[in-house]
């Protein structure tokens, strides 16, 4: 006789989170899966879904994202690897892949994806001109970010040192392929753009050389391209050859065409400094000696007007002082002959020419006596005579009036 084991059941939610749990337990990054995209979709602008087929196989994967998380554009009937967590999601019961890492794969892929992105970036903004801003003529401090062992780094260096020498150089060895290109690159634009205002680079200059697409990845990722354009210092990017056009090119404030380019772009070449210094010193040179010459010919203008002007005034003083000379002459004989006009006045009128007739002229106390009335017996008083004078003492006033006389002894 057999006994039945009895069997505890669970719920349905329950199983799947049990299998939720060994999956999880068998998750690891290494694991990566190859496939074309199928039923690519974005809902609400935010959740992305697509299935990952296996045309050999006949195998569909359900793939299941965020835009945040996936930020490398594709499309339907790219082929890809997806790095990612499986899981079951209880309300449908199905098994999807939430995706954490999409890498295009082959030549066709990364080149639709780098159009793509290319085409979002152009439609934001991140390529116009307007943003471009210019690089200073003579830096002393210059970022680089490449690798140390990559030849972008010595032909760099090389044609810096033949053009301009004695600029600071401080460089961020990065990884410019692989894995590590990408997190090594952003870091790099993070520690150049948190240096303080003293210590920061006037430039930065981001190359390397050339290579596939699959080599020059990193160069073509958004992340990258968003940091180039938000740096806070001027960026020169030289990435690849000249037939290379990579999105950190067209996002850059200055693309150059080679490593070497990039040098030439960042500082200027001495001998050509020297050959336009030396034209600026001719230019000057003449326009000094034109503004002397000009000058020479104001100085001497000035001085033939002045001496015609001084010329003309001294012929006027000439001539005031010839009309002065004869206005002289012509007031003096007029003031002469009214002299002698008034001294024969003068002459009529003098009283010594009076006492000549026998008149004499009686003074008491300086004052002239000309009425009796004025004076009395015994008063002394002065006779001027023609000739001489004497002192005499009036004796008596003979009559009275106006006509009265007055004797006096002598």
């Amino acid at each position: 006789m057999t006994t039945q084991k009895e069997t505890t059941a669970i719920s349905v939610g329950a199983y799947l989170a049990l299998l939720n749990e060994t999956l999880r337990s068998f998750a690891s990054p290494d694991i990566a899966i190859e496939g074309e995209v199928s039923d690519y979709r974005v809902s609400q602008q935010k959740w992305i879904s697509f299935d990952l087929k296996d045309e050999k196989e006949e195998a569909v994967l359900k793939c299941f994202a965020t835009v945040w998380q996936i930020h490398t554009p594709i499309e339907d009937g790219m082929r890809v690897v997806v790095r990612g967590v499986s899981r079951v999601y209880e309300r449908y019961g199905q098994l999807k892949l939430s995706v954490q890492e999409i890498t295009p794969v082959g030549e066709g892929a990364l080149r639709r994806t780098y159009e793509l992105l290319k085409k979002r970036l152009e439609a934001e903004g991140l390529f116009d001109v307007s943003h471009k801003r210019p690089l200073p003529r003579f830096p002393e401090k210059i970022g680089m970010i490449t690798s140390k062992d990559a030849a972008a780094y010595g032909d760099f260096l090389r044609i810096l040192q033949n053009r301009w020498s004695g600029v600071e150089i401080i460089h961020a060895n990065v990884h410019v392929q692989g894995k590590e290109a990408v997190e090594d690159i952003l870091k790099a634009f993070g520690y150049f753009n948190a240096l303080s205002a003293t210590d920061r680079p006037e430039v930065l200059v981001l190359t390397r050389g050339g290579g596939g697409l699959e080599d020059l990845h990193a160069f073509n990722d958004e992340y990258v391209a968003r940091a180039v354009f938000q740096s806070r210092i001027p960026v020169v990017c030289a990435v690849g050859h000249e037939r290379d056009e990579s999105l950190c090119d067209f996002v850059a404030d200055v693309r150059a065409s080679t490593p070497s380019n990039a040098a030439e772009r960042v500082v200027p070449d001495r001998e050509d400094m020297r050959r336009e210094i030396d034209m600026m010193v001719r230019q000057h040179t003449y326009r000094l000696e034109e503004v002397m010459q000009a000058g020479h010919y104001v100085v001497d203008h000035t001085t033939r007007v002045v001496e015609l002007m001084l010329e003309r005034e001294h012929q006027k003083s000439v001539q005031t002082q010839e009309h002065f000379f004869l206005a002289e002459k012509r007031w003096l004989s007029i003031l002469g002959d009214r002299l002698q006009q008034n001294l024969r006045l003068l002459g009529q009128v003098d009283p010594k020419r009076v006492l000549s007739r026998g008149y004499s002229l009686v003074t008491s106390k300086g004052h002239v006596v000309k009425d009796t009335a004025l004076i009395v017996p015994g008063l002394e008083v002065k006779v001027q005579l023609a000739k001489g004078s004497f002192d005499a003492e009036v004796l008596r006033i003979n009559g009275k009036g106006k006509q009265s006389l007055f004797t006096f002894s002598l």
